[in-house]
């Protein structure tokens, strides 16, 4: 658990001495969350093993909840910096690019896991840090559509074998803004006592948001609002076509698609990234197992791997003529099956 606190936490302090001084601070946060991140990826050991069956966590939730109510701070505070007269027009684009990552990189995976908790208090919060980065609904289309139809053409943030990021995107994003309500509309007509629409929770949450841009900086606060959840937004959508990317479950004779395995989902075993990203990389082990707490999750030995730690698949995947010619091969050796043993 010290790994996990340290690499999400370490950014924090850098992007608000940053904030209000500028300078090596503001810089140090964005060459940690950048440069620094891809550096140790490569000098630290790959790591595959796991905590044993029933292993507890008491810390694991308690780090979730301080990241969550960290995330909800962060925008404000973001702004509020992006306004400071002491920093320069650069270090103001470096400020709100660094907080994006931040919240794209570890208040996404904070925000995932709250969503897939039992207790409903944690659920909220991790609706709130969605709705807070003006995606709320991802709350919904992950839970009720995503784990359902991954690896199929059902699931918007599925992503079939050479379809680019940029054609992706306006699919997953408003493909998946409807999947979820669709799926929450029919959740609430099979209800006897269906409450408020999550949809109108999420819209009053983000329109509190940008209330709260417009307060502290005016129109322009809730440009840069719109900017910062743009930015985070971009990476929640990097993530998930990353980890499915070409990876598609088989039709069986019923017209149904077979259970989803370790082979549905792309995984890494980098030891930093997985730090950063709460054990996100293990990507696989949490389809089979969603409820399965994020320093619990394995690496299946059947699960693909990517050969990059997922920050930097994700820079990739930006380019897509190449990230095709890099993923060509991986995808013809799943393709091609396990190995045959010798006659």
């Amino acid at each position: 658990m010290a790994a996990f606190a340290a690499a999400t936490l370490a950014p924090l302090p850098l992007l608000a001495l940053g904030g209000l001084h500028g300078g090596p601070w503001l810089w140090a946060g964005l060459l940690y969350m950048g440069l620094l991140s891809l550096l140790l990826d490569q000098l630290l050991p790959l790591v595959d093993r796991g905590a044993a069956e029933g292993s507890e966590f008491p810390a694991a939730d308690a780090l979730l909840a301080i990241l969550g109510l960290l995330a909800l701070a962060l925008p404000p505070l973001a702004l509020l910096g992006a306004t400071n007269p002491l920093l320069s027009l650069t270090e103001k684009a470096a400020l709100v690019f660094t907080t994006g990552l931040w919240l794209g990189q570890i208040a996404h995976p904070t925000a995932h896991e709250l969503i897939h908790r039992a207790r409903r208090a944690q659920v909220r919060l991790g609706i709130a840090v969605y709705a807070w980065m003006l995606i709320g609904h991802h709350a919904s289309s992950h839970r009720l559509v995503h784990h359902r139809h991954v690896a199929t053409p059902a699931d918007p943030a599925s992503a079939p074998k050479g379809r680019g990021f940029w054609r992706y995107l306006p699919r997953a994003a408003w493909g998946g803004f409807r999947a979820g309500l669709r799926a929450e509309n029919d959740l609430r007509r099979r209800s006897a006592h269906p409450g408020p629409h999550p949809y109108l929770l999420y819209a009053l949450i983000s329109a509190t948001a940008l209330t709260l841009a417009a307060s502290l900086a005016g129109p322009a606060g809730i440009a840069l609002w719109l900017l910062i959840a743009a930015h985070a937004q971009l990476q929640i959508h990097l993530s998930d076509y990353i980890q499915h990317y070409g990876l598609t479950r088989a039709v069986q004779p019923d017209g149904r698609p077979e259970p989803v395995t370790a082979r549905h989902s792309w995984n890494s075993a980098h030891w930093f990234s997985a730090a950063l990203l709460l054990n996100a990389p293990r990507h696989s082990d949490h389809h089979t197992h969603p409820a399965r707490p994020y320093p619990a999750l394995r690496l299946p030995e059947d699960a693909p791997r990517l050969p990059w730690p997922l920050p930097l698949a994700a820079a990739i995947a930006l380019v897509p003529p190449l990230w095709h010619r890099l993923m060509k091969p991986h995808l013809a050796r799943l393709d091609a099956g396990p190995p045959r043993p010798p006659a």
